[in-house]
């Protein structure tokens, strides 16, 4: 059983509509990052648009239709490269933005089929009891973070 509980739900804030949709990751190689998130995370294309001097896409997992991840391409000036972190610890020496989540069933098996497709691991599977989840952190080729969280019954 999970620790983390959610409040019961606000249905009469005036705010009550808003959800989650996407998150968007800015990346210095519009088609290096498409082919990874489709080769390497299964995501599947959902649009591809231009905007201005930039490239745009919506990419979304192999079977979840409720969130995705917008990847974020051109313009003047070019995007500054972020470290490709190997440590967690390191990462969090930013602030600002540092990583999204995605819930997944089995770490292992996960985790097992990413290392064979040659994907980052940057901090391999640890379990962190306050919030009962397994937990385990990958980067995309250009040092955005993805955190992968399995919750334990």
């Amino acid at each position: 059983m999970s620790v983390v509980t959610f409040p019961q739900k606000n249905l009469t804030s005036p705010l009550a509509s808003m959800s989650a949709n996407h998150v968007a990751v800015r990346v210095p190689d519009f088609d290096e990052a498409v082919k990874w998130y489709v080769e390497k995370l299964d995501f599947r294309i959902v649009h591809e648009w231009p905007y201005a001097d930039q490239k745009l896409a919506y990419l979304a997992p192999a079977s979840d239709d409720n969130f995705t991840v917008e990847i974020l391409a051109g313009g003047i000036p070019k995007p500054i490269p972020k470290p490709v972190y190997s440590d967690l610890g390191d990462s969090l020496r930013l602030a600002g933005y540092h990583h999204f989540c995605l819930t997944v069933v089995n770490m292992e098996t996960i985790l097992e089929e990413l290392r064979s497709r040659g994907v980052n691991i940057v901090t391999e599977q640890f379990y962190l009891a306050d919030i009962n989840r397994k937990l385990a952190f990958i980067s995309d080729p250009f040092g955005n973070l993805i955190e992968l969280a399995e919750p334990v019954e």
